[in-house]
């Protein structure tokens, strides 16, 4: 085998390798002997560590399987109810115990590392180095060849055991730090120069690194988590819970004892135990780890049925003590599990005491606090209550049931002390005369009661009656001949268990019997068949039914008679003293109200003896009622449009008549429509056409109800129907165009006209609603008048007319609506004086030379007039003069030209000023403008500031008061005057009826006529006839501001 790196002799030391399947880590295994000074040594053949022990004469590879067989499977049990921490929470503490002996280990560490001895180097937990060298993995490979080639010639094993020991609470949360095997086992290095009490380094730090693995790969990882570097063990996600684990107070799990109970540290502790392999072989140590699972109070106590019944006999004395049954369980222990009971109800006659065993096992027991009485209460339920000693503690109950058991505690009892029977000396043997009962209040055998005669009974009275000693029957059982005694004194004991007896009386009294009855003999009036009687409804009062006559075979007794049995009828005697009685009616019957009656004639002597004869009387029905409507008045409602044959309704009148009488028949009054049908035998009503709403709304008309009687009977209801309205008509305008003339500048939200529509339905269907559907912006129309109104002042010269579409649309479901259309046509009023295009400005000026001719054109005065018509008609005048000699120019009235009128002077020469007027022809008053045409009269213009001081002195200008007359008569067309007055009057005339209409229209084509002489006025304004020679040039100069002359 291979040696240590010092040199030293191999002997002393066996390491062998191991496959990565049993161990982990770095999978090298060491093994060392302990000597009795506490050196570590080797031994050959040697048993290995655990159960794999070597044979002489085993196979190698025999010995090698066992050897590399995997350890047995540890389960791992996880925590509850503790917080994560790196450190050791409270509820785990560690105790560490080497060989034999055991030491509690709390916060201390000692810094000596492995036992070293001869031939086994110390190791020095040096600087860290590089895990897994070259030269170590080599060696490794070495000894694992050696290993499988050739037979084990060392084996060592461990001298000493090292065992840790943990203790915690169950359900504590994962990462819980239970414990550091290497800290706790002193493997861990600390920091160079510190002592005992020194920080530890860090895993990544330790040189060699250590390798921590459980030996078995079992349940134990679902509890626990090893760190492999560190060798930390921590609690894992899966919850320990200490009474899954220890239920039943002994190891549970499979290999290696994974779960147990131990006597340390204490008798109710549940060990989870672990087997750790540290690893490398310097190192090597087989650590059993027990952990100590401590018991927390997260089990309530719960009894194993929710019912528990307890009997006691009502006799049971004050203090009894019963045992209660099925006591409740804690699967938690010591003082987690039941302390204590308590009843939430003890009735006044109980309480509860706990008794211990020496196990510790607390057992409830009843006690009787007060006498017990079934008769009075045969149960009492109550809840008792387990509680536990947990801080706070938890609770169990169930339902406890004690019931009371009987005891023979009472006698029985007659509820009367004598009783007087009746009997007929002709009874039948077997007939039972009365029965006793007495009562016994306790149960079963206790409350058995045997009836039996008294001593002293008479033995007569005995064989004639029999006495039943179960049932307390009285039966007759002898015949009753003439000797027997008219009454018998019969005493009765009751007999309980262990009691007195009962005593009641009974008095049988035995009355004789005639043997020679009465008789009945009726003699019929009315009509009788075998025993029946038939009279007719509406018979008069007192008519006569039968008479009987009674006769009695004992001429010395008296005979009573009287009628039993309901009914309008009557028996009085006919003859005093002669049995004879007559049977008559004392009001008239009523088939409708009965029609059959079950009487009986009774007739008794002095005797005793009691007879009846037996009548019925059966009422024959006559037609003496009509048939009744359900309702005289029948309402019904349908809606228009209905299908053909439309069902409205089912007549139905009853007629208590019976047969034929009632039967009754369905027929139409003379009124009813044609397309009213009335079913003659089922009475169903129907239409056989559609119904208009529109047409007619309500139909009201008679029907007949007629039974088959003789003669028939009838009845008479009325039929009301009202047709229900459907939305089947659209909204309806008057006019399918509206036109309306307004004049222009209309006042805003001023009322322009009426738009009239109509719905023949009626109800929500007949609301109609309008609105504008086009140029909402300009107009509005009122919903409730139908007025139609423009939200602003409309101007005729920016738009003349326009064109509304209206829609009506109705309240149905769905909706019906119509459009009209609706053209505003606007009316032009004089609201624009003419406008001046030309001059520009009253500053402008034009050259006027000398050698002009007269009759030439000058220059012009042009002008517009937005309105229309005569509003637009323009005339033009020379209201003021001022120049040398103004007389030299005159305007064109109807076209502003300006030409010469006489030939120029030298002294003419200088600057005219002419005031121009332009007004139009409107009514009732025209407007005009004003303008001054400034006219230079020179061969040129060489002086300009001489001609803007003149422009720019206040002309003093006498005003013409003579205003312009004109005559609109163009030079290439004759326009005629038209008067709009003879249109007016005569569409006035062709319908008087329609007047605002017919004058919109007479003002619409006055317009229409106005606008065509405009227009064409229009175009000879725009044109400028020059006649003369024009200089072009000029012509085409504009008129000039002074300022640039």
């Amino acid at each position: 085998m291979a040696g240590s790196s010092s040199g030293r002799s191999p002997a002393k030391m066996c390491r062998f390798h191991l496959p990565p399947n049993s161990f982990g880590g770095s999978r090298t295994l060491s093994s060392f002997g302990h000597s009795a000074d506490g050196a570590y040594s080797c031994h050959q053949r040697a048993p290995l560590v655990g159960r794999h022990t070597a044979r002489e004469s085993e196979p190698a590879e025999e010995v090698r399987r066992r050897v590399l067989a995997p350890l047995p499977v540890l389960p791992v049990i996880s925590m509850k109810r503790g917080s994560v921490s790196p450190a050791r929470p409270r509820g785990a503490e560690r105790l560490q115990s080497h060989g034999g002996g055991m030491t509690r280990r709390g916060n201390e560490r000692s810094s000596s590392g492995p036992p070293v001895g001869p031939g086994c180097p110390r190791q020095d937990m040096g600087p860290p180095s590089r895990p897994g060298s070259i030269a170590s993995r080599t060696l490794q490979h070495l000894f694992l060849l050696l290993l499988f080639t050739g037979p084990f010639s060392c084996f060592a094993t461990y001298s000493r055991a090292t065992e840790l020991l943990y203790s915690l609470n169950e359900g504590l949360p994962a990462g819980v730090l239970i414990g550091s095997l290497a800290q706790d086992l002193h493997l861990a290095p600390r920091e160079q120069g510190a002592k005992g009490s020194g920080p530890w380094r860090p895993p990544d730090q330790w040189d060699p690194p250590l390798s921590f693995s459980l030996a078995s790969r079992g349940p134990g990882g679902r509890y626990v988590t090893l760190d492999n570097r560190s060798g930390e063990l921590h609690t894992s996600a899966q919850e320990i819970d200490r009474e899954s684990l220890c239920l039943d107070g002994a190891g549970v799990g499979g290999g290696a004892g994974d779960v147990s109970l131990s006597s340390s540290p204490s008798l109710d502790s549940c060990l989870l135990l672990l087997d750790v392999l540290v690893l490398p072989q310097e190192y090597f140590r087989f650590v059993k780890v027990k952990i100590a699972i401590r018991d927390v109070n997260d089990n309530a106590p719960q009894f194993p049925m929710p019912q528990i019944s307890l009997w006691v006999p009502e006799n049971a004395p004050v203090d009894t003590r019963l045992a209660i049954e099925h006591p409740a369980v804690d699967p938690d222990v010591g003082a987690n599990g039941v302390q204590t009971y308590r009843l939430l109800d003890y009735h006044g006659v109980f309480t509860l005491d706990v008794e211990e065993n020496e196990n510790g096992e607390r057992t409830p027991y009843l006690i009787i606090m007060g006498a017990l009485d079934r008769e009075t209460q045969d149960r009492y339920v109550t809840v008792i209550v387990a509680e536990d000693g947990g801080t706070p503690p938890l609770l169990g109950s169930a339902t406890l049931t004690i019931g009371i058991g009987d005891v023979n505690d009472n006698c029985p009892l007659f509820a009367d002390s004598q009783v007087n029977v009746t009997v007929f000396g002709n009874a039948t043997v077997g007939a039972p005369v009365a029965a006793v009962r007495a009562v016994d209040r306790d149960l079963g055998s206790n409350a058995q009661i045997a009836y039996a005669y008294s001593q002293k009974v008479p033995q007569p009275s005995k064989d004639l009656f029999h006495l039943d000693e179960v049932t307390g029957i009285i039966s007759i059982s002898d015949e009753m001949g003439g000797s027997v005694l008219r009454l018998h004194k019969l005493t009765i004991l009751a007999n309980g268990p262990g009691c007195i007896p009962a005593v009641i009386t009974v008095l049988v009294s035995i009355i004789k019997v005639v043997f020679r009855p009465p008789e009945i003999v009726p003699r019929y009036i009315a009509n009788e068949v075998e025993g029946v009687v038939y009279l007719k409804e509406l018979e008069p009062v007192n008519t006569p039914i039968a008479f009987f006559t009674i006769k009695d075979p004992e001429e010395n007794s008296k005979v009573d008679c009287y009628l039993d049995g309901g009914g309008p009828f009557r028996l009085s005697p006919y003859q005093v003293y002669s049995n004879e009685y007559l049977l008559e009616t004392t009001k008239p019957l009523d088939y409708e109200t009965q029609q059959l009656y079950e009487i009986a004639v009774v007739a008794w002597n002095s005797e005793g003896f009691r007879v009846q004869k037996s009548i019925q009387v059966q009422v024959l029905d006559d037609n003496d009622n009509a048939p009744v409507f359900a309702q005289s008045l029948i309402e019904l409602s349908i809606e228009e449009n209905n299908a053909p044959d439309a069902f409205l309704t089912k007549l139905h009148a009853t007629d208590a008549d019976s047969g034929e009488r009632g039967a009754v028949s369905y027929f139409l009054g003379p009124d009813a429509p044609s397309y009213f049908s009335l079913d003659k035998l089922t009475g169903v009503l129907t239409v056989s056409t559609q119904l208009d709403r529109e047409e007619k709304e309500k139909y009201r008309y008679t029907v007949r109800a007629v039974d088959s009687g003789l003669p028939p009977r009838e009845s008479v209801a009325t039929v009301a129907i009202t047709v229900l309205d459907k939305n089947d008509n659209s909204p309806r305008f008057i006019n399918k165009d509206f036109s309306f003339f307004i004049p222009e500048n209309f006042p805003g939200l001023g009322e322009i006209g009426v738009i009239s529509v109509t719905d023949a339905d009626s109800g929500r269907n007949g609301w109609v609603a309008l609105s504008v559907m086009n140029r909402s912006d300009i107009f509005v129309i009122d919903t409730g008048n139908g007025m139609l109104r423009a939200k602003v002042s409309l101007d005729r010269e920016q738009q003349s007319s326009y064109i509304l579409w209206v829609e009506a649309v109705d309240g149905g479901e769905p909706a019906l609506s119509s459009i009209a259309k609706i053209t505003i046509l606007l009316l032009d009023i004089n609201d624009n004086p003419p406008l001046v295009l030309f001059p520009q400005s009253n500053m402008s000026y034009l050259l006027v030379l000398p050698s002009t001719l007269p009759g030439s054109p000058i220059t012009e005065v042009y002008a517009v007039d937005k309105d229309t018509g005569m509003n637009a008609v323009i005339a033009y005048s020379i209201i003021g003069r001022r120049g040398p000699r103004p007389e030299s120019f005159r305007i064109d009235p109807k076209t502003g030209n300006i030409t010469l009128e006489e030939a120029l002077m030298q002294n003419d020469y200088g600057l005219y000023r002419l005031l121009v007027k332009v007004s139009d022809h409107g009514y009732p008053e025209p407007l005009y403008s004003t303008v001054m045409v400034n006219l230079f009269v020179n061969d040129t213009v060489s002086n300009e500031s001489y001609i803007e001081s003149l422009l720019r002195k206040e002309p003093e200008i006498s005003i013409e008061e003579k205003a312009p007359q004109i005559a609109i008569e163009p030079t290439h067309k004759k326009i005629e005057s038209t008067s709009c007055m003879p249109t007016l009057v005569a569409l006035s005339i062709i319908s008087l009826g329609s007047i605002t209409l017919v004058t919109g229209m007479g003002i619409y084509i006055c317009l229409w006529k106005g606008k065509k002489l405009h227009r064409e006025a229009e175009n000879l304004e725009v044109q400028i006839p020059l006649r003369g020679k024009i200089d072009v040039l000029r012509l085409d100069r504009k008129p000039m501001d002074i300022s640039n002359i």
